[in-house]
């Protein structure tokens, strides 16, 4: 199996991205000419060699108009928040929000004499020179991205990527998708990142993309509002059972545009896979730390293994009533885990006792623990990892005198099996005033 893994030690942005993408494709510089034909308005993608701790990798430059956005990857460190700007503008904090282009968003009503803060002096006399910048909505957009000469299936990602930004920042925000508004620099900035991500995603056409837990920094960042916390509350939601950590680094490692892509693309995250790796490609950031900035992209092959890893949560309880078991079992599963059920069980000094057993994804495992621990008396919560094989499922309309019912079908493995919808059925049969046998006979 043809299998992607992007190594996210040092969290992950747009442009990060793209750079190791890049080294795994076949010929960079073609690439990059097709990136730069596709009329983005005013982007221009220039690639160059840089080294980080030593390591040689790639880093990608965006100009919009022939302007930098600057901090295309995360340097976020904690000079950066007086305002003296001794951190090379690489936020942009003006804008409700500390990332730099990739999220660089705000409402109607906000001031913007402070808000285009990109030149490389730290003496603000930059304000005045940015005042004539538009603002792009959401709909804006997505006028631009549907009208770029792309595959419909690079466009189709990129744009749920900027769907997941902008309804991240809304959110953030506290105001609809169509009340937030982009920077033009900052919006083609991040248009040309999530672009070019997509495109190179398509044009490896792995079989699955796998990725280490994503490291977010820890701090705080500055903006015109306060202080928010590291990872911001965009990129933050965009993280969700996504599994992420902290660390000594102090800045934003990761970028909402980088947690976008993820969040797109990434199909499992965890320790690299057992792999035959044929090409590695490194994303320089531009910024230097004792730890080189880079995402490091491996590109190999996986043995072909049927089936999908779960994870099994167990715990036993002997003090809660029925009704509170029954209520930890509903919200489990309205939070997306693939099955729960209980069994009986004798415990010490002959309780009788509840196992809980709970089946999710890999990623959901710390969501489902920390929502046992809330939801249940339980002290401890044990994990197992299982292989799990099922049938490819699908679903058809079948017509009776009494309207459609859903059926449902599953397939592999040697068999075929359909199961029509029981509460279809059951409302058929009250209403006609028929038996559930006729009501199935009748089903075509």
């Amino acid at each position: 199996m043809k299998t992607l893994y992007l190594e996210c030690k040092m969290g992950a942005a747009g442009d990060m991205l793209m750079g190791a993408l890049l080294e795994l494709v076949p010929n960079p510089e073609q690439t990059l000419e097709q990136l730069n034909a596709l009329g983005i308005p005013g982007v221009t993608y220039v690639m160059e060699k840089t080294a980080k701790c030593g390591i040689l990798g790639t880093h990608v430059t965006v100009t919009v108009n022939g302007q930098k956005e600057h901090s295309h990857d995360h340097e976020h460190d904690h000079e950066h928040h007086d305002h003296g700007h001794e951190h090379d503008h690489e936020h942009h904090h003006d804008h409700d929000h500390e990332h730099h282009h990739d999220h660089v968003m705000e409402a109607h009503e906000h001031e913007h004499d402070h808000e285009h803060i990109h030149e490389h002096n730290h003496d603000h006399e930059h304000d005045h020179e940015h005042h004539h910048h538009h603002h792009t909505s959401m709909a804006d957009i997505t006028h631009i991205m549907s009208h770029l000469p792309l595959l419909e299936t690079v466009r189709s990602n990129a744009l749920s990527v900027y769907q997941a930004i902008a309804q991240a920042e809304s959110k953030a925000h506290g105001m609809p998708v169509e009340e937030i508004h982009f920077h033009e620099v900052g919006a083609m900035d991040a248009v040309a990142d999530v672009v070019g991500v997509c495109m190179l995603m398509d044009q490896l056409k792995v079989d699955q993309i796998c990725a280490s837990p994503v490291h977010v920094g820890s701090g705080h960042v500055h903006c015109a509002h306060g202080i928010l916390p590291v990872p911001a509350p965009a990129t933050a939601d965009l993280l969700r059972d996504i599994p992420s950590y902290g660390g000594e680094i102090q800045g934003e490692l990761c970028t909402p545009t980088g947690a976008a892509l993820l969040r797109q693309f990434v199909t499992k995250f965890g320790p690299m896979p057992q792999m035959a790796v044929e090409k590695i490609g490194y994303g320089m950031g531009s910024k230097d730390f004792p730890m080189a900035n880079c995402v490091r992209a491996m590109l190999g092959q996986t043995e072909d293994a049927p089936g999908d890893q779960v994870v099994e949560l167990q715990c036993n309880l002997d003090d809660m009533t029925p009704e509170d078991i029954g209520f930890a079992v509903e919200t489990l599963l309205e939070n997306g885990a693939l099955d729960v059920y209980t069994t009986a069980i004798q415990m010490k000094k002959n309780r009788p006792g509840v196992l809980l057993n709970v089946l999710c994804r890999p990623e959901q495992r710390e969501h489902m623990v920390r929502l046992l621990f809330r939801h249940t008396t339980t002290l401890g919560v044990r994990e197992t990892e299982h292989r799990r094989y099922t049938l490819e499922r699908s679903s058809r309309q079948a017509e009776t005198p009494w309207g459609a019912v859903a059926v449902k079908r599953a397939q592999g493995w040697g068999v075929t099996r359909e199961k029509p919808e029981f509460d279809r059925l059951r409302e058929i049969a009250k209403k006609e005033n028929l038996s559930m046998t006729e009501v199935r006979k009748a089903l075509k």
